[in-house]
């Protein structure tokens, strides 16, 4: 420390305050925030900085940016825009292209069965279930940052916008529809899926200009797990129908996994037995090969595609028995070959579908974040928050033009395409391939199958879902308040529905956040014997407090929610407070009696932030402490705090002298002050 006056023996300091000091300690001067500035700051350009006008300053941040828009710049830009021109040239093909060949051929072929599955929860046309298997999939391929992510039709964001579609184009009471009219029905049923995938993408896009990633930290992993495991509850319920063969409207709005439950105990004597033997026997083949696929993902050279070998056994056995006119059994019917033409979705939906933007994009992008994350953890790489949601947004955008329903990445083809061996994004071109061939070339093969299949597949892919479920106890161990977050959130998607169950459980997480910071405990410190440390004062620890000297840490920011505990806390140490009031539950042992707070030293260290009502009550209390004779110290405020607390006017009421930058420092000048007798320079151990 150069230019650091240091002193090498503290003369009666020991004594006078019985203090024990390690052998051979160096002794420096206590450093106040304005000394420090002196020694190791630019007094000088901090100064500067606080003149200089906001308008000034803002200026000058745009003709930095301006600066950078240089070739280097634009270059910069683009690679942080396309992913692939980083990673691609590092790409080693010996070690790498199989592994993503095969992985992306075995999510490819789980994305058809499953694409046209989902596409029914949508209540839109299967086919559009492909499209949204491959357009989102080769989107993300260019633009995301996330290695191991598999992206393309999810079954929460499936059943959010399958509600929606209901809600704003209903099934007629009567049902019979002619040909026509089920086409017409169908395509406005589309049109609305369509303009909620090109709302939300553009919400995301809005977020990602506003650098608003930060967001996803906002849906907490209990309440992303929650929502999950409550909405793989209504899919389950909502499949009974299909499953069943019973031709009953879907249910939408609060309440309405019940009210499902109900209209199909009701109509359970006229089911389907057709239906019900193939539902059967799809779920008999479909969940043993779920188990074997994670009892021995370790073994197994590649994961056993269950859903595709269903949907080729079930697709013979309708065409040879005839099943479709013989027993009436529900099929898909002819997939259109090709691609649809590329239009715009109706702006006249947006205005009835705003309310069902924002739930649909916090879903998308909270749970591609939460998955990316993950498995970037786990083979350690970075991704870049920002960027998902720019590449969530166009993905989602783009697609739109192409009839696609919303999509993000999905929990099963992500845990598939890690297990199977994937590597990066490059699985996804192998993936859309698979999809690009059934859409041209192999459509007509899926004429015959059953929709009671596809329901099956919906139902089997909820298992990670619903496995979900195991973790409550633990979590139950590890935090109560996880817990608490993770039933709110369940029980209100299960009883109201998934927007509202997402609105609850967010709102409830961030009232344990505003809750936790009520319940903190002011700490009053000793010094420990020997030490320079100043821990909590306990009856168990051999701490010693200096008389008169009061050393208090209060760690919890301090806004207009904490500042009557803050004030209350304050009172009761110091001897502020008016008789009759309740003393708080405090820390530490009741010996505030002995003797009257000369010194007081306040630990800003676990104050992370505060607003004007909390600086103004920092103010009170040294106007307070002034006119009560004790001597306010504060020490370890943070940059932003101490800008906050000198613009309400603190040091109005303290000098600079009365800031330092750490609490041994405060607690050396006020052993000086008690201690007149003592030496004329006070020390702090180095």
């Amino acid at each position: 420390m150069s230019g650091l006056p240091v002193a090498r023996t503290c003369p009666g300091l020991g004594e006078a305050s019985n203090l024990k000091f390690p052998l051979g300690a160096k002794f420096r001067e206590p450093l106040t925030e304005t000394r420090f500035q002196q020694l190791f700051g630019d007094a000088k350009q901090e100064s500067e900085s606080l003149a200089e006008p906001r308008l000034s300053r803002l200026c000058r941040q745009w003709r930095r940016r301006a600066r950078a828009c240089s070739g280097p710049g634009a270059w910069r830009l683009l690679l942080a825009r396309l992913p692939p021109l980083r990673w691609l040239p590092h790409y080693r093909w010996r070690a790498w292209l199989l592994g993503d060949a095969l992985a992306g051929v075995t999510v490819g072929i789980v994305h058809v069965p499953q694409g046209m599955a989902f596409a029914l929860l949508t209540s839109v046309p299967p086919v559009f279930g492909l499209y949204t298997s491959f357009f989102p999939v080769l989107i993300y391929t260019l633009l995301g940052t996330g290695r191991h992510l598999s992206t393309g039709t999810f079954a929460v964001l499936s059943l959010m916008t399958g509600s929606a579609v209901e809600r704003l184009v209903p099934e007629p009471l009567g049902g019979n529809l002619s040909g026509i009219e089920r086409e017409q029905l169908d395509a406005q049923r589309v049109g609305v899926a369509a303009a909620l995938a090109f709302g939300s993408g553009a919400l995301m896009l809005g977020m990602f200009a506003l650098q608003l990633g930060v967001l996803s930290t906002f849906l907490s992993e209990p309440v992303v797990k929650a929502l999950t495991s409550g909405a793989a509850l209504h899919v389950l319920v909502s499949q009974l129908p299909s499953l069943l063969g019973l031709p009953l409207p879907r249910q939408i709005g609060c309440f309405a996994l019940f009210k499902t439950l109900a209209a199909v105990l009701t109509a359970l004597p006229r089911s389907s037995p057709a239906e019900l033997t193939i539902s059967a026997l799809s779920l008999a083949l479909l969940v043993p090969v779920k188990e074997l696929n994670v009892r021995f993902r370790d073994k197994l050279p590649t994961p056993i595609p269950g859903e595709i070998v269903m949907v080729l056994l079930a697709s013979v056995l309708c065409f040879t028995s005839s099943l479709d006119t013989r027993y009436n059994v529900q099929i898909v019917g002819l997939l259109p070959g090709g691609f649809p033409q590329p239009h715009l979705p109706s702006t006249a939906e947006l205005p009835r579908i705003l309310a069902d933007l924002l739930p649909i994009a916090l879903v998308t992008f909270a749970v591609s974040a939460s998955l990316a994350s993950i498995y970037a953890d786990k083979y350690r790489y970075s991704i870049d928050s920002n960027q998902e949601l720019f590449a969530h947004g166009v993905s989602n955008l783009i697609s739109s033009l192409f009839s696609c329903f919303p999509n993000s990445a999905t929990l099963a083809t992500t845990s598939l395409l890690v297990d199977a061996g994937g590597n990066t994004q490059l699985a996804g071109l192998f993936s859309c391939i698979v999809v690009l061939s059934v859409l041209l070339w192999l459509g007509p093969f899926f004429y015959y199958l059953p929709k009671a299949v596809l329901a099956c597949i919906n139902i089997s892919s909820m298992r990670q879902m619903f496995f979900q479920m195991q973790e409550i106890p633990q979590l139950w161990r590890i935090s109560r308040m996880d817990f608490a977050v993770w039933m709110v959130t369940w029980v209100a998607v299960v009883i109201l529905s998934v927007d509202l169950g997402l609105a609850i459980g967010v709102v409830f997480s961030m009232m344990t956040v505003v809750c936790r910071t009520q319940r903190v405990q002011c700490l009053a410190l000793g010094l420990a014997e020997g030490t320079e440390l100043y821990r909590p004062l306990r009856e168990s620890l051999k701490l010693l407090k200096v008389p008169g000297l009061c050393i208090l840490r209060y760690p919890s920011p301090l806004y207009f929610g904490t500042r009557g505990q803050f004030r209350r806390t304050l009172e009761w140490h110091l001897g502020l407070g008016e008789g009759g009031e309740e003393a708080p539950k405090m820390d530490g042992p009741p010996d505030r009696v002995a003797e009257p707070v000369r010194v007081v030293v306040l630990d800003c260290s676990g104050i992370t932030f505060a607003d004007a009502a909390g600086a103004r009550e920092v103010v009170q209390l040294a106007s307070r402490c002034r006119d009560a004779g004790i001597h306010l110290l504060l020490a370890q405020c943070n940059a932003s705090v101490l800008g906050t607390l000198t613009e309400a006017g603190l040091l109005d009421r303290v000098t600079p002298e009365q800031l330092f930058v750490s609490v041994q420092d405060a607690a050396a000048h006020a052993l000086e002050r008690l201690e007149p007798t003592g030496p004329k320079t006070c020390t702090v151990w180095v």
